[in-house]
């Protein structure tokens, strides 16, 4: 039965979807059958593993208004034990359409949707991952409740831990209401520019708030990581003996380890 780990913060820019990307393909070259779900309107998931999406015949938009199913929809990308289910556009309008649909059905459970939809092939993976949209919203609510665990990827820059607060209000809030199984798998450094004191910093102000929930992998800042997404390639394909790519293997092992011992 697949381990289901979203990818939250509301902050862009904080490496999210780099992470999702390349976490979930560590996973996959770990033996690891893994499945990557792009919740995220943008869909740069879906393009940073080359996927074409004028190709997409199927998306997490028709899983989550019920035209489409998750096994009708899932790819299986050219990678290791790597399945995607793409996003497109569509998923922008996806809130009032569940809202709408809430309203013709009072048994119509909005935020149960994905976790509804994912049930189903729960089996057939080790991992799925969620990557979350840049928002506390009704997309990113529905990850959480379909989740056994998030990380949370904070970038070492200023501000880092701006926002925080509320994000750990919105899981706190659904551990209570939706989901009390939920927990928090880890906090992730990410974005690490090592020729600054100011990186350095917030590494060690991150681990004063979080303590042992933070990894000890750090994802550093590095351009082979910037590039890779725009050749459709996770990084240990793109550059498979980088560092980049030893800090995602080594962090692939990390949440499997914390994993087994839960």
């Amino acid at each position: 039965m697949a381990r289901v780990i979203s990818l939250v913060n509301q902050k862009g820019g904080v490496g999210k979807t780099t992470t999702s990307i390349n976490l979930s393909a560590s996973l996959g070259k770990l033996g690891k059958k893994t499945l990557l779900i792009d919740l995220d309107p943008q869909g740069n998931t879906s393009t940073g593993l080359g996927v074409n999406k004028g190709d997409i015949t199927g998306s997490v938009y028709e899983c989550l208004n019920g035209t489409s199913t998750f096994k009708k929809s899932v790819i299986k990308t050219r990678f290791s034990n790597l399945y995607l289910l793409p996003a497109t556009i569509n998923l922008a309008g996806i809130d009032i359409e569940l809202i709408e649909m809430s309203h013709e059905d009072p048994k119509f459970r909005i935020n149960d949707q994905l976790k509804n939809a994912i049930e189903p092939i729960k089996e057939k993976f080790d991992y799925i991952i969620i990557d979350c949209p840049p928002s506390l919203g009704i997309l990113t609510t529905n990850a959480l409740v379909a989740s056994d665990s998030v990380i949370i990827p904070v970038q070492c820059e200023f501000f880092a831990l701006e926002g925080i607060t509320q994000l750990l209000n919105t899981i706190i809030m659904t551990q209570t209401r939706l989901n009390p199984t939920l927990r928090i798998e880890g906090v992730l450094l990410t974005l690490l520019d090592s020729r600054t004191n100011l990186g350095f910093e917030v590494v060690e102000e991150v681990r004063k708030f979080f303590g042992e929930k933070v990894f000890n992998t750090i994802i550093p800042r590095l351009i082979r990581l910037v590039e890779a997404p725009s050749h459709g390639e996770p990084i240990n394909e793109y550059e498979p003996e980088g560092r980049a790519a030893e800090a995602f293997n080594n962090l692939a092992k990390e949440v499997i380890l914390r994993d087994e011992s839960n």
